[in-house]
């Protein structure tokens, strides 16, 4: 059946199926942020820092949010978590041209995003960044 689009809503529920069943090492995680939101459009991330950088073993958390034309558009991402990275401004917000965000595809999900997010902690712009302390938040 190609050709078929998934509608916003049945996408985002295979998405809360995948998160909250666990997938892949367990370096990268999300779920609802309220479970009460009926929009589905608030959601949490957690990604473990990965090892060999001076992200490892920290543990960052982050909002998402999937606005109404999601996912035929990028969602929106923070940090809450304070960190320091080449794509992620003054406020915690992952900037726009993140090649994630920037180069969106409808096939892309939140698990590809925070994914994505993991690996641009172990590039070497962002691997040996000085840090804020652990547990800080914006």
């Amino acid at each position: 059946m190609a050709g078929v689009t998934v509608p916003r809503n049945f996408r985002l529920l295979e998405e809360l199926e995948r998160g909250e069943k666990g997938f892949g090492d367990g370096t990268v995680s999300y779920g609802m942020e309220d479970a009460e939101d009926i929009t589905m459009s608030n959601w949490t991330g957690t990604i473990i820092g990965p090892p060999g950088t001076v992200h490892d073993g920290r543990i960052y958390t982050l909002r998402i949010v999937c606005g109404p034309k999601y996912p035929d558009v990028a969602p929106t991402v923070w940090f809450k978590s304070r960190i320091n990275m080449t794509c992620v401004d003054q406020t915690g917000k992952v900037i726009p041209s993140f090649n994630a965000l920037n180069q969106w595809k409808r096939e892309y999900t939140l698990e590809s995003v925070l994914t994505e997010l993991r690996r641009e902690m172990s590039n070497p712009a962002n691997k040996k960044l000085p840090q804020p302390p652990e547990g800080s938040t914006y």
